[in-house]
Formats: C-alpha cells, sequence, structure tokens
C-alpha cells in the first residue's frame, strides 16, 4: 500500500513539474501590443528558433511518456494480438502511432503544404485506429 502511495506523488509531482513548465512555456512567448505572437521565437538571437509550438511538441511527447509510465505501473497489461499479427502492448501502440504520425505529418506538408491541421487530424485518427485495432 505504501509503495503505490508513493508512486502515485511521485507522478503527481511529475505532472505539476510538467504544468509548471508548460506555464513557463506560456510566459516566455513574446506579446506584441497586448497579443501574443505565438509562433515567434521564444529565444531571440539564440542559435536555434525555438517556437512555442515546437516548444508544445516536445512537452506533449514528455507529458505522453509520463502518463504512459504511469498507466503501465497503475494498470498493468498484457500485449494482444491486433490487424497486424504482432503482439503490441499501449507503449507499442504509442510508438506506432507516433511513428506514422510523424510520416503522415511529412506527406501532408510535401503534398498539400501549409496549414497542417489536416495532417494533425489524420494523425489523430490513424492515432486512434491503431489504439482500437492494432
Amino acid at each position: 500500500m505504501m509503495h503505490r502511495r508513493s508512486t502515485n506523488l511521485g507522478f503527481a509531482t511529475a505532472g505539476l513539474l510538467m504544468f509548471g513548465l508548460l506555464g513557463w512555456l506560456v510566459s516566455l512567448v513574446p506579446v506584441d501590443d497586448g497579443a501574443r505572437e505565438w509562433t515567434e521565437s521564444l529565444n531571440p538571437g539564440g542559435w536555434m528558433a525555438w517556437t512555442f509550438p515546437t516548444a508544445l511538441f516536445f512537452w506533449v511527447i514528455a507529458a505522453l511518456l509520463l502518463a504512459f509510465t504511469w498507466l503501465a505501473i497503475r494498470f498493468p497489461e498484457t500485449p494482444r494480438r491486433g490487424v497486424l499479427g504482432i503482439w503490441t502492448t499501449r507503449g507499442d501502440r504509442l510508438f506506432i502511432s507516433l511513428l506514422g504520425s510523424a510520416f503522415i505529418n511529412l506527406a501532408w506538408l510535401g503534398l498539400g503544404g501549409a496549414p497542417a491541421w489536416g495532417g494533425l487530424l489524420a494523425s489523430l485518427i490513424y492515432a486512434a485506429a491503431v489504439f482500437r485495432w492494432v
């Protein structure tokens, strides 16, 4: 019982740190005439043009890894066999979803160009299908 409580406390602390990090990232977004410039550099003059959408992408990946780690500890699962004929767990399906989504978004940008909302929507549908049937 004590092990579960300390594990949940650790993940709750990590979750609070993640939300604190998200708040910090939002605070770094430049403001021009009272409006946030979401696609401007978070570090003007820096060696890499980090924008909020780029930082948010990596934040979401870290949050997913944290959430899936907590799920694996709290609710262990046995692998299941899906339409691909391979045994997968939640983590495997997350990896397949992320990898496929990267290719979907690259294809969307290469064939259709901006805006990338269509690629994001296609990726979400693909991820839902992977988690349901793979």
